[in-house]
């Protein structure tokens, strides 16, 4: 009877220690966010995210990318959207997961060299996942606008380690609309 008292106590104590352990991130959606989401450690090291932000990358005459921050994409061929997360002194690969939830399906969905990519049934949410090292501190991932994609609203979400670390909602619009 003692042993069996002393298991449901080890049992019990480990069962309240995950459930605590595994406590929901404060994560909203967001523009540009300049606090720490979450520390936790990959690989033997300590992740902390200092910033994560949504916008355009713009390519300049000179080929230098910049990332402009905003939540509204003009539908425009060839433009490129998507996330960038800095991560406070850490230079070791990370290995994430995106979610990307569009309002219908595209026409077509594609990625670059084949990579760990899903589609769901329905054809509206795509998941990459991705071993990237931190150049920089920095991990980032953009999408290119194709024919066929549709206007509405979008989410991304962004997860380490299967911890969500950002989660970005934001609006493709036409060009037109987006000079209002």
């Amino acid at each position: 009877m003692k042993i069996w008292a002393v298991m449901f106590v080890l049992t019990s104590s480990w069962l309240i220690s995950e459930v605590q352990a595994s406590e929901p991130i404060n994560a909203t959606s967001v523009l540009v966010e300049k606090t720490t989401v979450y520390s936790q450690l990959t690989n033997g090291k300590q992740i902390t995210v200092n910033k994560a932000e949504f916008g355009l990358k713009r390519v300049d005459f000179r080929g230098k990318a910049n990332f402009v921050p905003t939540n509204r994409v003009p539908l425009q061929e060839g433009n490129a959207y998507g996330w960038r997360i800095e991560l406070k002194d850490y230079q070791s690969e990370v290995k994430w997961r995106e979610v990307i939830r569009l309002p219908k399906p595209p026409e077509t969905w594609g990625t670059a060299d084949g990579e760990n990519f899903s589609i769901s049934k329905d054809g509206t949410t795509a998941v990459t996942k991705r071993i990237q090292p931190a150049t920089d501190g920095v991990i980032e991932n953009f999408w290119t606008i194709a024919p066929g994609d549709p206007l509405g609203k979008y989410k991304i979400e962004v997860y380490i380690d299967d911890r969500l670390v950002g989660s970005f909602e934001f609006e493709l619009v036409s060009a037109l609309e987006n000079r209002r």
